[in-house]
C-alpha cells in the first residue's frame, strides 16, 4: 500500500464498457489498497455497457473529457489556466502535437482536438490533486494523456496490450509515448518484445510485464465440464473469428445433437452472424444474448462445459483467464501473448487461427472426452490462480505508481 494520500487517475477512450471488466477490476483492486482513483474517459460509453451496478456506479463517477470540453467557457478557460499555470509546458505540449501529428490534414485536426482535450484533462487532474495518470489503450487517449503530461507536469504511464496499435505504431507515435512515460505497463512478454522492437533500446528499462488479471474466487464451486454447451464472449467484430466458429461447429451438431452455443457480447455484425447461423441452419444451436455484466458471465461460464475464442489478433484475452479460473477447458487460437496463457494439451487446445477443419477437431475432441475436459479446465484454474490475479497484478503497479522504480517481470 502506497502511503502517498494524493490520488491517482486513469484514463481510457471509454469507461466504462462492457468489453472492458478488466480495467474495472484493477481500479476496484489498487482501491482496495488504499489508493484513491480518480476515472476519466474521453467519451462517455452508451447505455448498453452499462450492464450492472458496477457499470453504473463507474460512469456516475467519472470525468468525461469531452463531455466537459463542449463547453466554449470550459474549454477556453482550461487553456487560458493551463498557459498561466505553466506557460513552457503549454507551448512545448502544442510543438509536440504537431510533431507528431500523423501526416495529412485531418490527421493534424485531430491531434489539434486531442490538444485541445489535453488541457481540459489538465484542469480536472489539478483540481483533483492528482499525482500521476495512467492510460488503457495506448491509442488517441494515449496521446492525450501524452500531450497533457508535457502541458501540466503531471507524469503519466500506459497499458500496452495491442495488438492493434503495432499494426500502426508510427501513426500513433508508440516510440514517442514509451520514451515521455514514467513507465509501460506491457500485458505480456510478446507485448513487451514488440514494444522493444518499436522504442529506442534506452526505454527498455520502463517496459514491465503487468498482467491484467481476474478474481479467481469469483468463479470457485463450478462443477466439472459433462456435457455439450459451448461459450463464446466477445464482441461481435470481424477479428474474434466469429464466423469461422460458426463453420466449424455446424458438422458437429451430428455428432453432438444437444451441442449449444451461447454468445454473450454484441456489435455492429450480429444481424449477419444471426443471419450465418440460421442459413447453417444452427437456429436451434447457437443463442445470441447480447452483452452481460460480469455476475452474468461468471455465472454462464458455470453453465458451460467449453469455452471457444478463434480470435484472429488478441493481447492476452482476459475472458479466457475468466473461463479457466471457472475450471472451464479452452479452444483457442495460437497467436500474439495467448500461449503464454494457454498451455496446449494441458489446459486447453490451441489451433492456427483462420482455419475451421482445426477448430472443428479441436472442439470435437474436448466435448468427446469429458474428463480430459475436466483435467484441462482444473490446470487452467491452476494456472490462472499462480500468474494471472487481479490483486497480485495491482500490488506490482501500486509499486510501480508509488516509486516509479522497476518492478519484477516474475
Amino acid at each position: 500500500m502506497t502511503s502517498n494520500a494524493q490520488p491517482i487517475a486513469y484514463l481510457t477512450g471509454e469507461y466504462p464498457r462492457a468489453t472492458d471488466t478488466f480495467i474495472q477490476r484493477e481500479v476496484a483492486a489498487l482501491r482496495a489498497q488504499g489508493i484513491a482513483v480518480e476515472t476519466c474517459s474521453i467519451r462517455r460509453t452508451g447505455t448498453e455497457h452499462l450492464v450492472g451496478e458496477e457499470q453504473r456506479a463507474e460512469a456516475a463517477n467519472t470525468f468525461y473529457v469531452l463531455g466537459a470540453a463542449k463547453s466554449p467557457v470550459t474549454l477556453i478557460g482550461a487553456h487560458f489556466a493551463a498557459l498561466a499555470h505553466r506557460p513552457g509546458g503549454y507551448f512545448r505540449a502544442l510543438f509536440l502535437a504537431l510533431k507528431t501529428a500523423p501526416p495529412g490534414l485531418r490527421a493534424l485536426l485531430f491531434q489539434l482536438f486531442y490538444f485541445a482535450e489535453a488541457a481540459v484533462l489538465a484542469q480536472h487532474l489539478r483540481r483533483k490533486g492528482v499525482r500521476h495518470l495512467h492510460n488503457h489503450i495506448a491509442k488517441s487517449s494515449c496521446t492525450v494523456a501524452m500531450l497533457m503530461s508535457e502541458m501540466s507536469g503531471i507524469p503519466y504511464s500506459f497499458t500496452l496490450h495491442g495488438p492493434d496499435i503495432f499494426f500502426a505504431p508510427d501513426h500513433w507515435r508508440l516510440d514517442e509515448k514509451i520514451a515521455r512515460a514514467k513507465f509501460v505497463a506491457c500485458i505480456s512478454h510478446f507485448c513487451r518484445s514488440q514494444a522493444m522492437a518499436l522504442s529506442n533500446p534506452q526505454h527498455w528499462h520502463k517496459l514491465h510485464i503487468i498482467h491484467c488479471g481476474v478474481d479467481p474466487d469469483r468463479y470457485a464451486d463450478t462443477k466439472p465440464p459433462s456435457g455439450h454447451r459451448l461459450l463464446f464472449v466477445g464482441r461481435l467484430a470481424p477479428v474474434k473469428g466469429l464466423p469461422i466458429l460458426l463453420r466449424a461447429i455446424a458438422p458437429l451438431t451430428e455428432q453432438f445433437s444437444d451441442l449449444k452455443l451461447t454468445v454473450i457480447g454484441d456489435g455492429a455484425g450480429r444481424a449477419a452472424l444471426e443471419h450465418q447461423a440460421q442459413t447453417a441452419g444452427l437456429g436451434d444451436h447457437v443463442d445470441f444474448v447480447g452483452y452481460k455484466n460480469q455476475t452474468e458471465v461468471a455465472e454462464a461460464l458455470a453453465d458451460t462445459d467449453l469455452f471457444v475464442l478463434p480470435s484472429f489478433a488478441e493481447g492476452v484475452p482476459v475472458v479466457l483467464m475468466e473461463a479457466m479460473a471457472a475450471a472451464r477447458p479452452v479452444v483457442t487460437t495460437q497467436i500474439a501473448g495467448v500461449p503464454e496463457l494457454v498451455e496446449h494439451g494441458v489446459s486447453g487446445l490451441l489451433v492456427p487461427p483462420g482455419d475451421t477443419d482445426a477448430l472443428t477437431r479441436a472442439i470435437a475432441a474436448i466435448l468427446a472426452d469429458p474428463k480430459r475436459a475436466a483435467d484441462m479446465g482444473a490446470q487452467g484454474r491452476e494456472r490462472v490462480q499462480a500468474a494471472f490475479t487481479v490483486t497480485r497484478e495491482a500490488e506490482r503497479l501500486a509499486q510501480l505508481f508509488g516509486t516509479n522504480s522497476e518492478a519484477s517481470d516474475a
